[in-house]
């Protein structure tokens, strides 16, 4: 019986995911999304086509991996077959490939409004991306969620007058001002709309808990595609500037139906520096002519918003925290080319809160506002190393760089980026 391997990003997103998810897929089975919506991204280019998939597993790109969207994830439908037919008018099979749980739940209109009128009231900016994953998620634990299932019902009108009535009065109590609200949430026009996107996706839904559990006990390799990162996990990240579900190992199993004992290698992903979109703490980041060049040579910009990115030095001690949580077996290491540009380097190797260091993080506020990074430095120049077939082949300062990542984590770095393109990655045995 084979074991499902997990990529969980490792800080607040960004940090290409994608990349090694591709590698992976190239000889995996099954390659599932477990949690978040379509506030996130996996960026990949195949053949000079740069995707942007946001719902579907990315792992589908490799034309013979079945995509899961597990029961963890909230879509909004049609982003959903937005991101179909993109996929099928680039050749992909996807009427084979893709499956849709029947748990997963799904967003409507209104979650969308009640997230923008929501932001606007509150006094600090949590910094969400509109997209209604906050909502959703409060309608799947406060049980009036619509699951996939019921969209492909029967009863699906009935449910839905429900839904829609009462939430229109939800709005109208936390936007008051907004005069759209009877128009924007007709009944009629999103009953149409959403039995149609019923109709479309119906084929796809099907009991994604069996057939991956029946995966494994025929030996076929799964992959789990994290979306966002642990500093963003709703338990274990720096609340309330976080998302709406467990990007971390937990929510990887119940956004799955997997066990504990059904996992294998839990892959941590980073960069070779650090980035976070929104608001909330960041102890590395460089409000600079350095964090400006970071953000234009990474080219650090949101996948789903298109906003530009914090950017500064690498954080070990938020990595140190990343494997603890997530249980890490080894890293990998994405834009080690684009840190190579600079003359000197600079890595985080514990913070400094009101003269005491540590090498402990905490998601505790007011800590993390007060923390200062303390700094080991290291060389650069690296040169050009998209050629580099193996570590050997890499500059002695880059591998000293990674060394010491490896020393201070004290799991090996298996993946290495060192170009933007899909063959630019070393694989370390």
């Amino acid at each position: 019986m084979s074991k499902a391997d997990v990529v969980i990003g490792c800080f607040y997103g960004d940090e290409g995911k994608g990349k090694v998810i591709d590698y992976l897929a190239s000889d995996a089975d099954i390659a599932v999304r477990a949690t978040g919506g379509d506030n996130a991204g996996h960026t990949i280019r195949v053949d000079g086509v740069k995707y942007a998939m946001h719902l579907i597993p990315s792992g589908i790109l490799s034309g013979h991996t079945i995509g899961i969207v597990g029961n963890g994830v909230v879509l909004n439908p049609e982003v959903l077959l937005e991101e179909i037919d993109n996929l099928t008018e680039h050749g992909y099979d996807v009427e084979h490939y893709l499956k849709i749980s029947d748990k997963a739940h799904v967003i409507l209109p209104y979650h969308r409004m009640l997230d923008v009128a929501l932001e606007k009231v509150r006094k600090s900016r949590i910094g969400t991306t509109g997209k209604g994953i906050g909502p959703a998620y409060c309608d799947k634990f406060e049980r009036s969620g619509l699951r996939m299932e019921d969209l492909c019902s029967d009863s699906l009108k009935e449910k839905l007058e429900e839904l829609v009535a009462s939430r229109k009065a939800l709005l109208k109590f936390y936007d008051p001002e907004n005069r759209e609200i009877d128009a924007l949430l007709d009944f009629e026009t999103i009953y149409q709309a959403y039995s149609g996107y019923a109709r479309k996706l119906r084929p796809y839904v099907c009991d994604t808990v069996t057939l991956l559990h029946k995966a494994l006990e025929q030996d076929k390799k799964v992959i789990v595609e994290g979306a966002q990162a642990t500093l963003l996990d709703i338990d274990f990240g720096s609340y309330p500037y976080v998302t709406s579900s467990n990007p971390t190992i937990g929510g990887i199993l119940t956004g799955t139906g997997l066990s504990a004992s059904d996992i294998g290698n839990v892959y941590g992903i980073i960069k070779a520096y650090s980035s976070r979109v929104g608001e909330g703490p960041y102890v590395t980041e460089l409000l600079d002519e350095t964090g400006d060049r970071i953000r234009e040579l990474g080219h650090e910009y949101g996948t789903t918003t298109g906003r530009p990115r914090r950017c500064g030095w690498l954080d070990l001690v938020t990595l140190k925290y990343a494997k603890r949580v997530n249980g890490l077996t080894a890293l990998s290491v994405n834009h080690l080319d684009t840190i190579g540009k600079f003359d000197k380097i600079q890595v985080c190797v514990g913070y400094d809160c009101d003269g005491t260091v540590t090498e402990d993080f905490s998601t505790n506020l007011e800590f993390l506002n007060r923390a200062k990074p303390v700094y080991r430095e290291f060389d650069g120049n690296f040169g050009d190393i998209s050629h580099c077939g193996s570590f050997e082949e890499l500059p002695e300062n880059a591998r000293a760089y990674i060394g010491f990542i490896e020393e201070y984590i004290g799991i090996p770095v298996k993946f290495i980026g060192t170009g933007a393109e899909r063959e630019e990655m070393l694989v370390r045995e």
